[in-house]
């Protein structure tokens, strides 16, 4: 059977209060799911009082070597310890959500920015930063593949930082030259403008099949196919790459180009979903960074002229490739270091040295439920709206787990209180009341202490007061 990535709607019953919700959803997911059908990627998309609504990208046609190798994206490693000699911070912006904030084109870079000031590691997932041919990567932030930061946050990798990685980019044989050379030029371009090591440039023929689509829930997802030449290939260059850079064509209907343009940032993008559903199921089999950028299908889409653009979406409407960006993160993105729990050292940072997680209000995936199971603060950002309708704090989270601002400038200030090791509330005004409660003894208090004669410390208070008179 061929290699097919997809999308599958689930419903589950919702789940129960002090229920083990991660446990819950694998359970339901296992029993719904056809058994030749491997999950890569998890997403809630609405939660009720009696259903969650469940949206599941699965890999069909894995062969029984890879599937041995294969670690389910639902397995957990609780976390024993918190280490507080750093303050770490994870950023996300879910693919395909239409976020009003990092949903285009890179234009959570100026975020990343903010928060990378207030932590000490910053790690984020490539649709944060990706503009094109722009990268503004902070300093101080590793470029992590959405899986593998989901893996992560459960606990089941490490990161270990490097100085450089090989990238093998594979490229679609496009049916117009053109933009094969355009791929290849700006390879080269990296290579003599800031060093990057590239040992191949690979031309895949007959290409991957990449189609663009929408769930109910309004995701953009989509289906790839032909993924098994792909995989054959990265085989082939075993040992001779770090981490993949791919560009392929995306089929979208042809009015989507235009149309996202014209839509004020009002349209889902339609090409991040599917490049995400890719990027997890390689970086899953080979345990590598990976990123992906999309190829123009035509000049004659290439050459269709948007106007001046939503800021947001102004660096997809000046390039060509879109491929810069994907290689300047790959350059230095950390490697997987399996078994983390065991194999922590230095320079290498697992989900024990995460300090809180930064998300949209209402977004729900594996990283928002680990963050649960594991007690990291989770700060969720009203003002970056999205198309996810889930309610947090229905969710069990221990008291002040949970922390809803409206923006990010809002969320950069109680990070640096968390940093600070203060509450940020002490920082408000009205300040609240202090909590003060009553417990109950089980023996009342003229019961001596035990059968001696002695009389208990209390019925001295009088004596003693009139020896300080």
């Amino acid at each position: 059977m061929p290699l097919v990535i997809q999308e599958q709607e689930v419903v589950v019953p919702a789940a129960g209060q002090g229920m083990q919700l991660l446990n819950y959803i694998q359970d339901l997911c296992q029993a719904t799911l056809p058994e030749d059908q491997v999950p890569v990627r998890f997403v809630v998309t609405r939660t009720g009082p009696s259903e969650f609504q469940c949206e599941v990208g699965v890999l069909r046609g894995l062969d029984q070597d890879k599937r041995s190798r294969w670690r389910s994206i639902f397995d957990i490693q609780p976390r024993k310890v918190c280490h507080a000699e750093q303050f770490n911070v994870v950023l996300l912006v879910p693919t395909g959500i239409g976020a009003e904030i990092g949903g285009h084109a890179g234009d959570a870079g100026p975020v990343a920015k903010l928060i990378a000031e207030v932590s000490d590691t910053l790690i984020l997932h490539p649709n944060v930063v990706n503009a094109s041919d722009v990268n503004e990567l902070p300093t101080n932030a590793l470029y992590v593949e959405g899986s593998l930061l989901t893996r992560f946050m459960m606990g089941t990798i490490g990161l270990q930082s490097v100085r450089s990685n090989r990238l093998l980019v594979v490229v679609d044989a496009h049916r117009d030259k053109l933009f094969v050379d355009a791929v290849v030029n700006t390879v080269s371009g990296a290579r003599a403008s800031y060093g990057l090591t590239c040992p191949e440039v690979v031309c895949l023929d007959p290409p991957i099949k990449m189609r663009g689509q929408s769930t109910t829930s309004g995701r953009a997802v989509g289906i790839v196919e032909g993924l098994d030449e792909l995989c054959r290939l990265l085989d082939s260059r075993a040992g001779q790459f770090d981490a993949v850079a791919l560009s392929s064509v995306i089929d979208v209907p042809f009015e989507c180009h235009q149309g996202y343009f014209d839509s004020k940032g009002d349209m889902v993008n339609p090409w991040g979903g599917v490049e995400a559903m890719l990027t997890h199921t390689l970086s899953s089999i080979y345990d590598i960074p990976t990123a992906h950028s999309p190829m123009f299908e035509s000049r004659l889409i290439s050459e269709m002229d948007p106007g001046i653009v939503d800021p947001r979406m102004a660096a997809e409407a000046v390039s060509s490739t879109f491929l810069q960006c994907t290689l300047k993160g790959l350059m230095h993105s950390p490697q997987v270091v399996l078994e983390s729990t065991v194999n922590s050292g230095r320079g290498i940072v697992t989900v024990s040295d995460i300090s809180c997680l930064v998300i949209p209000d209402g977004c729900l995936g594996l990283p928002v439920i680990a963050a649960l199971e594991h007690g990291i603060p989770v700060i969720a950002v009203s003002e970056n709206r999205n198309i996810m309708a889930n309610d947090l704090s229905l969710l069990d989270w221990s008291a002040e787990q949970l922390i809803t601002v409206k923006n990010y400038w809002e969320a950069a200030g109680v990070i640096a209180a968390l940093r600070a090791g203060i509450d940020p509330r002490c920082v408000r005004r009205p300040m609240g009341s202090t909590t003060v409660s009553t417990f109950e003894c089980s023996n009342p208090r003229d019961v001596q202490c035990d059968n001696s004669g002695s009389t208990p410390m209390y019925a001295h208070a009088e004596s003693w007061s009139s020896l300080k008179k």
